[in-house]
């Protein structure tokens, strides 16, 4: 098991999530962070810290969202770990730019 970055964190790209991760499983790209599946143990200490709710189970992915599972394990080698946070990106796709 693995948890997902899923379509929420598109253009929104909080990092909190990326600064409690305690084996750098995640990994930055321009517009959205992705969780590399073959790093993340599981801990859960990600999922609070998603504002715009963004992150879940790898066998929790809702249906809809069911093709992020590939892409993070396709995507997120592609791009350095993130480990610290940033300010969020907040761009047009944001789900919700005002979260803290």
């Amino acid at each position: 098991m693995a948890y997902v970055v899923t379509e929420h964190c598109v253009d929104c790209k909080y990092t909190y999530c990326a600064a409690v991760c305690p084996v750098e499983a995640f990994h930055e790209s321009p517009d959205r962070l992705y969780i590399n599946a073959e790093t993340c143990i599981d801990c859960d200490a990600c999922v609070p810290e998603c504002p715009v709710e963004a992150i879940f189970p790898d066998y929790e992915v809702p249906d809809h969202l069911e093709s992020w599972v590939e892409e993070n394990e396709r995507e997120a080698p592609k791009f350095p770990s993130i480990t610290a946070s940033k300010d969020p990106l907040k761009g047009p796709r944001c789900v919700n730019p005002d979260a803290e």
